[in-house]
């Protein structure tokens, strides 16, 4: 469904211990509509799963998806980018056919979510 990269599994790892969460934590990886294609990505930080999420574990990490974003991440990929121009994780989503350039944001062929200007 979901994968992880090693580079953004140490970091995410990194994330917990720096928040005392080693081992306790996974990441919560969603979708929600906004951003100015139509969905945008967000992660959080979750001590425990819901009763209905997927819960995925790579590389020492477990990914927590509720399930209405589990179609829209179907074989995405978690990866982290330190680079001069940004940090931070990245997702590259095969479902996504058009995305805004601030890589947070993407519509799928289907269509859905509700576009507003980036950074919203």
């Amino acid at each position: 469904m979901l994968t992880i990269t090693a580079k953004a599994a140490d970091k995410a790892k990194e994330i917990f211990k720096d928040k005392g969460l080693e081992g306790q934590a996974a990441l919560r990886v969603f979708v929600a509509g906004g951003g100015c294609s139509g969905y945008q990505y967000g992660m959080a930080l979750a001590k425990q799963p819901d009763e209905e999420d997927f819960v995925i574990e790579h590389d020492g990490v477990r990914l927590v998806i509720d399930p209405d974003s589990a179609p829209l991440l179907e074989g995405a990929e978690i990866d982290y980018v330190d680079d001069l121009m940004k940090a931070g994780f990245t997702i590259f989503n095969p479902n996504a056919v058009k995305s805004c350039a601030c890589g947070s944001s993407f519509q799928t062929a289907e269509g859905g979510g509700s576009a507003s200007p980036c950074g919203h």
